[in-house]
This record gives structure tokens, C-alpha cells and sequence, in this order.
């Protein structure tokens, strides 16, 4: 029995619907898709103009061209969900969900129950490019989990229903990795999902047994990394010691998947349930290959508009993509994810992160670390290890920092059991406090 397909069928996604879509979606031609692409497009705004007041009284102009169409930030949005749906749709009838919260105040919103299906049919469309099938292949997720007691016995149900066990990434000490390796000794799990963060600390702790994964699961046939940045090292570290293919999926509980890495290891965009644009500061389209803020339409929500709707992320799209196949080249962070130093300077805090990170790894006993940024210039860098840095490493870090940076900068260590987490498990591993 296909118990996911029918868990959908028992909320009314008609995901069989969806699915039929996509695969005629598929078939359409490169040289027809940007006239596919423009009447979806116009469909959606003209639905919204007519249906949704809130999308109304954004758009003041009129839908004359797609580019004279207003951008849409999170801040639009913070009004009661009901001041935004559409007419027809009430929360009881549709799906409801809110977002992380990492780049500002979180936001609830809707999906119309074909769209979500949309969502679902495009998802395991892509996890089946790697031999994953959620009514039969057991994942080992790496998620956080509620602590409220009717949420968790949700969760609980939900992943019984998707083939899932859900390991704790709120406790990673070496006890909980250790009952953790156990448990893929004992159950048969077909791919890894989850937090990068988390699973490349698991990976450490194989890498200090000497252990490959695959040597003690060897049902294992790949692992999806997902919603933090997966670094080059990284990877390499998680494909030795997992010993299966790294699949990298880039997405928001708004939209769903964004990009997922296909066979051929391209960060494939999603150009079938979306549109993604990728603009510059003054909301113009940058060419192919250079970086920008990425902007996206959800094609089939009907029940709230998500029209040219800021995500909140910067990157970049391949020179070789097509409109039909747009690769997403890099990803460089998000809006909020910089530093802002005394004399005025702007340093984008992934890079910031990712210097520190190639300094500390260095001395061999680095497991995680964290950068905070608590004064315009101050930080404090946290730290697992299994041995305290000394002090001429710290001295190496903050005089190369420096060099990257600013002078005149204060550095605080701090050596932490574990690293403190969202409630959702997930690890940022820069964050600033410091008002802009």
C-alpha cells in the first residue's frame, strides 16, 4: 500500500492531479516555454487582481508588464493570514503554514490544496531522480522536533506515515552519536534528509572511528542535504564518510524545493511550479552569472499571493541556464547574514564564516563553531572542540580576521559543550545582534 500517496489523499491534496500536470509540464519544449512561462504568469496576477483585495491594493498601477508588478517583502505580509487570502478560501480550507523566522518576524500563509500538491508531486519527483520513493524508502531525518506534547505526537505520526526516523539533533554529544550509529546498525534507511550542520558533525565522529556509514547501513543510497549552506569541504567529508552521493536541496516553507542537485550534479532550479528571478538592488533582472537577490512567483497558489515575493536570499544563476532549465550557480546568504563594521564597511557574514572556518579547522580538533556579532565591534566565536584553542591559534585567527576585515576588532573565544540551535534544530552559524 502506498501509505504516503494515501495520507495526502485523506487531506484532499490531489496529488494524482498534480502529478498528471508536471509530466505534461515536462513535455513542453525549450522554444515553447517562455509562452508557457508568460501565461502562467499572467494567470496567477490576473487571478489575484480579481480575487485577493490584499494583492489589489498592492498593485496600484495596474498589470501592465510583469517588471511594473510590485516586489514583496516579508514585512507585506504582516497582517492577520484571513486579511490575506483570496475569495473562496477560508483557513479551514487550505493548508497553513508559517515560516522559520530566521530572516525577520515569521509569517503565516496559505497554499490552496492543489498547489500543495503541486509541491508534493514536484518534490518527490526529484528525490525519485536519486532513487528515493516516500511511500517505500526509510529515511533518517535530521530535524528538530516540538516539544509540545500534542505537536510531537503529530510529528511522531506524520513520520510514521513517511517513512521516517527522526533522530534528536538537540543533543549531539559523542553518547547520542554513538546510539545514533547504533541505530543505523539496525534499521535498513535508504537516504539521510535534514540540517547540513548536524550531519556533517555525525560525519565527523565516523571520520574519528574510522568508520563509512555505508559499511554499517548498506541499504544507504544517498543523502539530501537541506536549508543551511553545504560548503565544498564539507561535502567531500560527507561523500567519504557516509559513503554515498551529497545531494544539495535549497527551498522556504513558502515555495518548497528551489533547487535540487540533479544527476549530473547541476543545482536545478525549479522552473515548473515557479518562477525565479534574480534582480539587483533597483529590482532590475542582472545577467546570467551574476549574483543578486532572488525573487519568486509561485505559479499555482491561489488561495495567497506569493508574485514577485522577495525571499530574502542572494544568488546567482549558471550563464547555461534556459528558461525551462535555470541552474542555480551559487547561493551566497541572506539579507540580514552581513557584518557591519566601525568604519562603515558591509562584510558579508558567510564569507566572514567561511574564513574562520578554514583557519579553524586547520588545528585538526574543531567539530562546530559559531560567529556572533554582539557590538558593531565585537564578536564572539563559540566553539566545540575536543581540545581548547591555544593561544597563539587565536592570535593567528583574529590578525588574519583583521587583515580580512578591519583592524581595531575585539574576538572573544568561547569553547561550548554544544552550540545553541533554533527550536527547529537548525544551526546559523553567523548571526549579528547589531541594529543596522
Amino acid at each position: 500500500m502506498k501509505i504516503f500517496n494515501f495520507s495526502l489523499f485523506l487531506k484532499r491534496f490531489p496529488i494524482e492531479r498534480a502529478k498528471e500536470e508536471l509530466l505534461q509540464i515536462s513535455e513542453i519544449k525549450e522554444a515553447d516555454y517562455e509562452a508557457f512561462l508568460n501565461s502562467k504568469k499572467a494567470e496567477i496576477v490576473n487571478y489575484h487582481l480579481k480575487n485577493n483585495p490584499f494583492y489589489r491594493s498592492k498593485v496600484k498601477d495596474g498589470f501592465s508588464t510583469w517588471e511594473s508588478l510590485p516586489i514583496l517583502k516579508k514585512e507585506d505580509f504582516q497582517i492577520p493570514l484571513k486579511e490575506r487570502l483570496s475569495e473562496g478560501f477560508s483557513e479551514k480550507k487550505v493548508y497553513i503554514n508559517k515560516t522559520s523566522g530566521s530572516s525577520g518576524n515569521p509569517i503565516r500563509f496559505a497554499k490552496d490544496k492543489y498547489s500543495h500538491a503541486m509541491t508534493w508531486a514536484y518534490h518527490m519527483e526529484r528525490f525519485g531522480w536519486h532513487g528515493i520513493d516516500f511511500n517505500s524508502s526509510l529515511q533518517a531525518r535530521y530535524y528538530g522536533i516540538p516539544l509540545d506534547l500534542i505537536q510531537n505526537k503529530t510529528v511522531r505520526l506524520k513520520d510514521f506515515l513517511a517513512k521516517r526516523h527522526r533522530f534528536s539533533i538537540l543533543d549531539l554529544s559523542e553518547k547520542a552519536l554513538e546510539e545514533m550509529l547504533n541505530v543505523y546498525k539496525k534499521k535498513p534507511f535508504n537516504y539521510i534528509n535534514g540540517y547540513a550542520s548536524s550531519i556533517v558533525l555525525f560525519a565527523k565522529f565516523l571520520k574519528g572511528k574510522n568508520i563509512v556509514l555505508k559499511n554499517v547501513c548498506p541499504s544507504l543510497k544517498v543523502c539530501i542535504v537541506t536549508s543551511e549552506m553545504l560548503f565544498e569541504d564539507d561535502k567531500i567529508l560527507l561523500e567519504k564518510q557516509l559513503g554515498v552521493p551529497v545531494v544539495n536541496e535549497y527551498g522556504c516553507s513558502e515555495a518548497g524545493v528551489i533547487a535540487f542537485t540533479n544527476k549530473k550534479g547541476e543545482w536545478e532550479v525549479d522552473s515548473k511550479t515557479l518562477f525565479v528571478e534574480i534582480l539587483d538592488e533597483k529590482n532590475r533582472a542582472v545577467p546570467l552569472g551574476d549574483e543578486g537577490k532572488i525573487v519568486i512567483t509561485s505559479l499555482h497558489n491561489k488561495a495567497h499571493p506569493f508574485i514577485r515575493y522577495e525571499i530574502g536570499d542572494y544568488g546567482a544563476l549558471s550563464e547555461e541556464s534556459t528558461l525551462k532549465k535555470p541552474i542555480l550557480k551559487k547561493l551566497t546568504g541572506r539579507t540580514n547574514d552581513f557584518a557591519i563594521l566601525p568604519s562603515g564597511k558591509k562584510a558579508a557574514g558567510m564569507t566572514f564564516y567561511v574564513v574562520t572556518k578554514k583557519i579553524m579547522e586547520e588545528s585538526g580538533n574543531i567539530k562546530e563553531f559559531k560567529v556572533i556579532q554582539t557590538k558593531i565591534d565585537t564578536f564572539e566565536i563559540n566553539y566545540v572542540s575536543e581540545e581548547a584553542l591555544t593561544v597563539e591559534k587565536k592570535q593567528f585567527i583574529i590578525k588574519t580576521l583583521e587583515q580580512f576585515l578591519e583592524p581595531g576588532l575585539t574576538f572573544n573565544f568561547n569553547r561550548k559543550e554544544q552550540l545553541d540551535r533554533t527550536e527547529s534544530g537548525k544551526l546559523k552559524q553567523f548571526v549579528s545582534l547589531v541594529e543596522i
